[in-house]
């Protein structure tokens, strides 16, 4: 390790564990902080009642390459499942399910047999969702004024009413941006169909975590830091930040870290309040940001009521579900399954009662099998801040990684990553603000980046598997 080029990375999130990776295997003395006794960040899971417990459906997508390349980095690629080709259920109270997949010609045509089926919409809507999707794939991306409309805006300028929004545009929109079509930016929102859908037929082919999300992300980056020579200090909060002649100081309770480098990888709140004295312009735009939260209902029925592994709903409080028997420690023939809810902040509000009186009668109308069965265990996670909002108006809230402060780096899916708050964008962040800092300490990043071929793509296991 050269001296003189010590890095202190504040967050054990997915951003600073890519970063601190990227540092310390360029030859940096890396220390990281993490204010829990765990790593992953958002990423993780718990033991409730003897059930293992993902605070969140995390998914990711084929074009989440950085993502998937951190995951084979830390050893966790066989811990994880990537669809050979894009297939999504889609459920609704009544009517037949309708599938959205992928289909043999290029993009942006590959999906446009699927849409030409898809049951919840009606012909005529149909034809009108394929014109504004062709309308969407010609819109230019780096254009400022996207983000100054709401994606629903601009979605019923092009002839798509709240209902085909509903029952077609939020099925993607809201849990990639944690937010419906309604409140979020068509900036973000066209981004997401550009990047996953429209610009290469197999981007948007989705990833699932096989294993908890604390074995798959934060156990396996905890060795994997360690093997690459980071000192990792768990349950250390740090609490201000200062410059000094010598780089960056990090003062936490008890005892102060010094560094050439600091690069700040917490949530966005944390860090308006950490950057107040420094930078006070940026920790004012990180205020307006805002949050938007998730809610997770964990549902153990006494036998096997879904036979797809996950699926999405419409027309019906319940946004996605997906299967988590084989993970979460139920009982044989018991199956587990766990409702996400993105933008809940209505449903942050209800009692667990509230939401027990809602959602189960929910799931039996898209489960036929789910009338007749016992529901063994009915549990909530919430998180508040889950993801920034993904509001018009937010790109030019998230700072850049670099800084006006020498020494000082910025990560996290909150920074200007082009990204929506997803995975990817965290671990993009992480590799950027690293990057700046190594620029600084006249460090060369290791340009090669980790193969992401060991992903599993045979059939995803179904119901109780």
């Amino acid at each position: 390790m050269s001296a003189g080029r010590r890095v202190v990375v504040i967050g054990g999130g997915l951003a600073g564990i890519a970063a601190a990776l990227d540092c310390a295997d360029s030859g940096a003395h890396v220390t990281l902080v993490e204010v829990r006794p765990r790593l992953g960040g958002a990423a993780y899971s718990f033991e409730r009642e003897g059930m293992q417990i993902d605070n969140g459906q995390h998914v990711f997508m084929r074009c989440c390459a950085a993502y998937r390349a951190l995951l084979a980095r830390i050893g966790s690629g066989p811990r994880v499942f990537l669809q050979p080709r894009l297939r999504v259920p889609v459920l609704s109270p009544g009517r037949p399910a309708a599938v959205l997949r992928r289909g043999i010609l290029p993009a942006p045509l590959h999906m446009l047999g699927s849409l030409a089926r898809y049951r919840h919409l009606r012909p005529r809507e149909r034809l009108r969702a394929v014109r504004a999707a062709i309308a969407l794939s010609r819109l230019d991306l780096g254009e400022q004024a996207l983000d100054g409309l709401t994606f629903a805006q601009w979605l019923a300028a092009r002839g798509q009413g709240p209902d085909a929004v509903e029952a077609l545009w939020d099925v993607i929109v809201r849990p990639t941006l944690n937010a419906p079509a309604d409140d979020a930016s068509l900036a973000l929102g066209a981004f997401v169909f550009h990047t996953a859908l429209l610009a290469k037929a197999d981007a948007g082919d989705i990833g699932f975590h096989q294993a908890a999300l604390s074995e798959t992300v934060g156990q396996p980056a905890e060795r994997a830091l360690a093997s690459a020579g980071v000192e990792v200090r768990l349950g250390w909060r740090a609490e201000a930040l200062q410059t000094t002649s010598a780089g960056i100081t990090v003062r936490g309770a008890s005892e102060e870290l010094g560094g050439d480098v600091a690069i700040l990888a917490v949530p966005h709140a944390r860090a308006a309040a950490l950057l107040s004295g420094l930078l006070p312009d940026v920790a004012l735009k990180l205020a307006a940001l805002e949050s938007s939260p998730i809610v997770n209902l964990h549902v153990v029925y006494d036998r096997v009521v879904c036979e797809e592994p996950f699926a999405a709903g419409v027309r019906t409080p319940v946004q996605y579900l997906v299967d988590r028997t084989a993970v979460g420690g139920v009982p044989v023939g018991c199956q587990y399954l766990a409702v996400s809810l993105s933008g809940a902040t209505r449903e942050m509000q209800m009692s667990v009662e509230t939401l027990r009186k809602t959602y189960l009668p929910a799931l039996c109308e898209l489960l036929p099998r789910a009338r007749d069965a016992n529901v063994e265990r009915f549990m909530v996670t919430r998180e508040h801040a889950a993801t920034f909002r993904a509001a018009p108006g937010t790109a030019a809230l998230r700072p850049a990684a670099r800084t006006s402060v020498p020494g000082l780096f910025l990560a996290g899916a909150w920074t200007d990553t082009g990204w929506p708050a997803t995975l990817e964008g965290a671990v993009r962040s992480g590799h950027e603000a690293a990057g700046a800092a190594l620029e600084q300490l006249e460090l060369q990043p290791v340009a090669a980046a980790p193969a992401v071929t060991a992903f599993a793509s045979a059939a995803l296991p179904g119901a109780g598997a």
